[in-house]
């Protein structure tokens, strides 16, 4: 199977606390450093203490608040996350980076530890390596830095969201002035200064951070944080920056080489290889001509598992897997790494990789500790929003998947399916990027419905991402799980495809048995009170969904049930040819049903009508390969957290109103 093996990391943090000396000792340096001084403990803190925090620092340090609030929204959405860092160790509102306190504070696993994703097809964690200083690149120490010119301890910028504040205006003041710019009030004058803020050591990547910090300022934002603050930047629709200030700044050139990328990102080629190597074996992708050859109807969400560098040297090399671009964390950087008419290995279900483009996101699944930035979150957007109109790829979830949602090929495959980007994944937040937002489409008692809960305040226990069996941090969350009654104390839905044994589901971060996500749409079974069944694995699979604070929300289109007089229809992993259509040189595939039914009375949320197709690619050698299409027709529907296939002349179309 062709598939990605990343190791994960956890994800506990330590938090530290402000002392006395550390007080006295900012007070002290601030005025040798030419700094405003650390504030005072904070008062009564209030929704809009944060709004203040900005105020006062943009004054401190002569910045313009709304650069200040620009950048901060860019990388954090302006939330504190409780001090703990992101994926790549950026603490704060304003992601003041530290990747190498981050590492030294997470849990370490000793040898021959069990991995915790449970995945037998990634390799073994191993000790964890804690860089020198010297090693850890400089965007992935900024902290240290806004310590050093703004005299507040290191600790205090990494616990106190006002401290934070702080310390990232004094490194644009820092930044402004080695630049030799002015510190003016007029934040066109600042495009430099935000350039230099993202750490990116190439021209094009400075630039693209900085034109969507000032894309943020032009269009204004509003939100409440996750420590319940309410901020505000005023819109500024006519602003105009002076993009010349980034071409005096020294940085590097991206070597020229065409990507497949849309121009307001910075995307970087960094080849993975087409080897062959061995006894006829070749890597790590394949040769293709899509869209010509076949339709790409797909985008695979993932997340890497690992550290930016660490990543782009595993798909460099040509005995490992490959995906078509990566998404660095810090500030949303993107590398190519395979053309989109080739077909990357990626997803772990062959049929889905022939008709797929893999994005891999800096991250980690089982650390809720961490998060995303807002900055990776924008450039990924903008990559799908491209590649989707380029190839006619709808933006919903049953086209933009997970590999979590990826189906296994055969009843054997199943188990080792992966779960990444998992539960703390943002989609309702990644789609209103998208521009298509999930709301509601029918009216009370619609025969669909779209999961939808609210990111922040969605928080189901999980456990397992430490340890197996400790519980995961409290976050928010865009799973929902589901009971085989109208009970939360109701056993879980059970899933014999991970467990043939009739064994229950369980709340592990990876146990993708008993979980409905944001965006999925499922046909509505019975509704009770604040309870709402679906049809799930062929199952009845309740979720609470009361009316106040809906979980969901109603929908229409079309069903797949079973056609009359059939009591049950196979589902599929994949969507194969039906044997006849293979020409004598290609073998035939089996078309090998899952252990799943469709029943009688049931119906299933219909993604997309697709032809029975085959990607043969065996060897280095490009003559043998061959797309085989067959006559039968299939349907992609939502089965359970996956997505699944029936055959068209199985079942029929349904309005799910009917």
């Amino acid at each position: 199977m062709r598939g990605s093996a990343h190791a994960p990391v956890s994800a506990a943090r330590r938090r530290t606390t402000r002392t006395a000396g550390a007080l006295a000792a900012a007070a002290l340096l601030a005025p040798l450093l030419g700094a405003a001084p650390a504030p005072a403990a904070d008062g009564p803190a209030g929704p809009h203490a944060l709004q203040r925090a900005f105020a006062s620092a943009a004054t401190a340090y002569d910045v313009p608040q709304s650069v200040l609030l620009g950048v901060s929204y860019l990388q954090s959405r302006w939330d504190a996350h409780g001090g703990a860092p992101s994926v790549t160790g950026g603490y704060g509102p304003m992601h003041l980076t530290d990747a190498r306190t981050a590492l030294a504070t997470a849990p370490h696993h000793s040898e021959g530890d069990e991995d915790p994703r449970g995945d037998t097809s990634r390799p073994p964690l191993k000790p964890r390596h804690v860089p020198e200083d010297s090693e850890v690149p400089a965007r992935l120490k900024t902290l240290k830095q806004a310590a050093r010119v703004s005299g507040i301890p290191e600790s205090e910028l990494r616990r106190d969201a006002a401290a934070n504040v702080r310390g990232g205006a004094a490194l644009l003041a820092a930044a402004q002035r080695r630049l030799g710019e002015p510190l003016t009030d007029d934040p066109a004058d600042w495009y430099g200064a935000v350039a230099a803020f993202s750490g990116a050591d190439e021209q094009a990547s400075a630039a693209a951070y900085a034109n969507e910090v000032f894309a943020v300022i032009r269009d204004g934002q509003r939100r409440t944080t996750d420590a319940g603050q309410r901020v505000a930047l005023t819109a500024r629709p006519g602003l105009k920056p002076d993009t010349a200030q980034v071409e005096r700044m020294g940085l590097r050139r991206a070597a020229e080489a065409e990507t497949d990328c849309p121009k307001s990102l910075a995307c970087e080629w960094i080849p993975a290889p087409y080897e062959e190597f061995g006894d006829n074996d070749y890597g790590n992708h394949d040769k293709a001509d899509r869209p010509d050859s076949q339709g790409i109807e797909y985008i695979v969400v993932h997340d890497t598992e690992g550290r930016w560098e660490g990543v782009l040297k595993m798909v460099q090399d040509p005995t490992y897997v490959s995906w078509h671009y990566t998404l660095r964390s810090s500030d949303g950087h993107v590398a190519q790494h395979v053309r989109t008419k080739d077909v990357g290995w990626h997803a772990g279900n062959w049929y889905v990789n022939a008709k797929s483009v893999g994005l891999e996101h800096e991250g980690f699944l089982t650390a809720p500790d961490t998060w995303y930035t807002e900055a990776m979150y924008r450039s990924s957007a903008r990559l799908v929003k491209y590649l989707a109109k380029r190839y006619g790829i709808p933006l919903d979830r049953q086209h933009i998947l997970g590999h979590d949602t990826v189906p296994g090929t055969t009843a054997a495959t199943i188990r080792g399916m992966h779960t990444d980007p998992g539960p703390y994944w943002d989609w309702q937040h990644y789609f209103t990027l998208l521009g298509k937002p999930f709301h509601r489409t029918a009216g009370p008692q619609g025969g669909l419905v779209t999961v939808a809960p609210r990111f922040e305040q969605n928080r189901p226990v999980f456990t397992g991402c430490a340890k197996p069996g400790e519980t995961c941090t409290p976050h928010g969350s865009s799973a929902v799980r589901v009971y085989s009654a109208p009970s939360e104390d109701a056993p879980l839905i059970k899933d014999i495809g991970l467990r043939p044994g009739g064994e229950p589901s369980t709340i592990d971060v990876n146990d993708m048995g008993s979980r409905l996500s944001t965006g999925q749409q499922y046909a509505v079974a019975e509704r009770r009170g604040d309870w709402t069944a679906v049809w799930y694995l062929g199952q009845k699979a309740w979720f609470k969904n009361p009316r106040k604070q809906p979980t969901a929300v109603d929908a229409r289109g079309l069903t797949v049930t079973p056609k009359d007089g059939v009591s049950e229809v196979p589902v599929y992993g994949r969507a194969y040819p039906e044997k006849e259509a293979y020409p004598p040189e290609v073998p035939v595939q089996a078309v090998s049903p899952l252990p799943y039914k469709l029943l009688a009375g049931q119906k299933y949320a219909i993604g997309a009508e697709l032809p029975g197709e085959y990607f043969y690619a065996p060897t280095f050698d490009l003559k043998p390969h061959r797309v085989v299409r067959g006559k039968d027709m299939y349907y992609q529907i939502q089965f359970g957290h996956r997505v699944a296939f029936v055959r068209a002349a199985d079942v029929r179309v349904v309005p799910s109103g009917s």
